[in-house]
This record gives structure tokens, sequence and C-alpha cells, in this order.
């Protein structure tokens, strides 16, 4: 490990109590989509606290905090919203009020993923403070809305506030190993109508449930005929929820739908995913049932409605990237050892940076991902200040190469 690395690991390991107490704020202020406004402005003051250049907040209501003035742009991206605690009997603790014990830290969004914004912010405290960045814009993004419509906040940073990296690196938790893509999705409905009447002479109607069953039935079967990737593994499909409509409780159904969970492999588009729903329908003897994409039109905290179509692109960034190579050799330099690199089994804000636009995604964040929506959700104290050593060591090993 060279002399500057050694120094990074060592100033992260100082600063890990302030990281971890960082976290802790976070975790106190719940923080679920679409009602982020508290914890971004604690985002904000922490940010303003450890020396950020400047902070400021969009119109979706997204934080970002600013490093340097360089020409060439680098992002570092944590969704700060997080899932609801769900049963609470499931818990062994009030998710809201945190705790460290047995060397994590304890608490709703400590791994799903206020970890990887604490490590972010306290990497952006160690950057300035040994001066690592001469040559990048560094933005830190705190971002709204992920849980509910991945991608979405990064469209509205793309396409609005004009925000191009040549790279971002995404701190969802990876058990701190580097991850470099993962398979995109799709929310698809299908909808067939039917015809009702008295359920006491059902042979008068058409049953839309009926029809709506076999549909099913025929998507279990297209399961089994996806493609597979050697890195992003298969494509995968299932029915999550059915809907329908009847006059009443003793009538046969007029109308019936169902919701499709769609996982896409690389390879896999839209319009193929499309295509394959469409041709089930039919082997299931219903060629005409209407299969369409949902959308997404839920009003941000800032009350602004940036409508999207849920349909999420894979991503994966080459095995042959001059940016993955680079972060192996910042791995190496901070912890003594090989990375291991690997995959998301979930979707990111990836979908949108490197699927929508190609612009090139990897990963490094804190937190085992099996946590993530759990009960008892806890991130080793470790992992944080691991990961705010590492991206600090990103930003050297970038400047280094980039003189």
């Amino acid at each position: 490990m060279s002399e500057i690395y050694k120094n990074i690991f060592k100033r992260a390991k100082e600063l890990e109590n302030e990281t971890a107490n960082f976290l802790m704020d976070m975790i106190r202020v719940p923080s679920f989509s679409c009602k982020e406004k508290e914890v971004i402005l604690v985002i904000k003051k922490e940010m303003e606290k450890v020396g950020f250049d400047e902070v400021k907040i969009d119109g979706l209501g997204n934080v970002i905090g600013r490093i340097g003035n360089g020409k060439k742009i680098i992002a570092f991206d944590a969704h700060i919203d997080t899932v609801y605690p769900g049963d609470m009997t499931l818990w062994d603790f009030d998710p809201f009020t945190p705790k460290i014990e047995d060397g994590k830290v304890w608490g709703r969004g400590s791994v799903d993923q206020e970890g990887g914004m604490a490590s972010m912010v306290y990497a952006g405290k160690i950057i300035k403070e040994l001066e690592l960045n001469k040559e990048y814009t560094i933005l830190f993004t705190g971002t709204v809305m992920e849980e509910d419509c991945d991608g979405l906040c990064w469209q509205y940073l793309i396409n609005e506030e004009k925000i191009k990296p040549e790279l971002v690196v995404i701190t969802e938790p990876t058990n701190m190993n580097i991850y470099r893509g993962h398979r995109g999705r799709m929310e698809i409905l299908i909808s067939v109508k039917g015809l009702s009447c008295h359920g006491s002479a059902p042979e008068r109607g058409d049953n839309a449930i009926y029809k709506i069953s076999k549909i099913a039935l025929e998507i279990e079967k297209l399961n089994e005929r996806l493609i597979s990737d050697d890195f992003l593994g298969k494509g995968t499909v299932c029915v999550t929820q059915e809907f329908f409509s009847s006059p009443s409780q003793c009538a046969v159904p007029d109308a019936a739908s169902i919701q499709l969970d769609r996982r896409l492999t690389f390879g896999e588009t839209k319009e193929s995913a499309i295509a394959e729903v469409q041709d089930a329908c039919g082997l299931a003897g219903y060629p005409d049932a209407k299969v369409e994409v949902l959308k997404y039109e839920e009003k941000a905290y800032t009350g602004l409605i940036y409508p999207t179509e849920k349909y999420y692109p894979t991503w994966k960034l080459s095995e042959d990237s001059i940016y993955l190579k680079q972060a192996e050799q910042t791995y190496k330099e901070i912890f003594d050892k090989n990375p291991l690199i690997d995959k998301w089994t979930f979707s990111t804000n990836g979908i949108a940076i490197a699927g929508m636009n190609n612009i090139p995604c990897l990963g490094l964040g804190p937190g085992n991902e099996i946590y993530a929506h759990a009960p008892n959700e806890a991130c080793p104290v470790e992992h944080l200040s691991g990961a705010a050593a590492f991206y600090a060591g990103l930003v050297a090993k970038l400047n280094e190469n980039n003189k």
C-alpha cells in the first residue's frame, strides 16, 4: 500500500465514529419514497458541515453536493429513501431508534441504503482534507423515490439538471465487493374482458377470471423459455398481482388483469419482452388480451410529478472498462487484496445512468444486500469506513491517471 492510500485508510478509520453517527442521524428520520424532505435536510446539513464546496436541492428533491471545479465530472450516488419496516413484530427493536451493537449500526436504511450515503459524505471530507482532487468536479447525489421507481431520480438529473458524468459510482450494498451490473426489469399489466351475469347461471356470461387464469399458466411456462447471460444470469417473469371487476359477489366477473414482474437479462428488450407476453396470451387462447407497460406518476415531496414508463433497462460494465481496472487497482491499494467482481440481484439507479444513457457505472457499498428490505437490518461499522476509504481512494486514482 503506497503512502497516499495508507493515509486515506487511516483517516477513514479515524472518522469511523462520525460516519456511523451520521448514519444514525439519518435512520432516526423516516424517509419513505415521496416523503424524504426531512432526511434530505439532514444530509444537506452534514455536507455543509464537512466542507463541501456547494450543496443544493433540485426540483425533484435530490440533494447534490459538489467538490471541485474540474472540466470532467464523476458522481457518487446513494438513494436515501427506504422501504417501510413492515411487520413490527419481526423487529427486535424500534427500526427508527438506531444503535451500535456487535460492531454494526442497526436500523431501517442502514444497509439499503443510507450507509452508502454516510460513507460518501465522509469520503468527501477525506478528499477535501487530503487534497486528493485536482482534475474533476465530483458530485455526491442523495437521490429520492428510488424504492418506488428506480432511476427516476437520475432521469431527472440527466434530463433536467443536465448532469452527465463520465463515471457514476453506485453505493448500494455490495458486501464491500465491486459490482458491475444487474438485470433490468419491467412492470407489465395483462387485461381481458368478460361478460357478467348472475352467478346462479354462469353459462350466460363469460368469466374474465377463467381467461386471465389460463394466461397466468402460460406466463408460468414462459419463464422456462427465457434466455440467459453468462454474467447476469437468466431472465425471469412471474405473476405478482391479480385484479378483477364484477357487479357483485354473486356475479360472473366482467374484467380481470394480472401484473407481471419481468426481470430482463442482457440481450432482452422491452419490445422482445412484450412480444413474448403477447405470444403467451395467444397460446392461452386470448390473442386480443391487452398488454401494457405500467406508468409511474407519483408526486415527489417537492410537489413535482415526473412521469416515466416502468421499463428499467439492463446494464453491465465491460470487463475491459478502464474504470473497472482503476477500481480494482484502488481496491488492492486500500485493502491489500483482490476484489470480488460481481453483480446485484436487485435493481438500482444504474438502469437510468447506464441502461438508458450509457454512462459507465460500477458499484461498491457497505452492508450485504441480503439485509435489504429485511427486519433487523444492520450494517457493519467497518464497512462504513472501508467504503469511505475506497471512494476517496478511487478519486485519488482517477486524478493520478488524468495528470
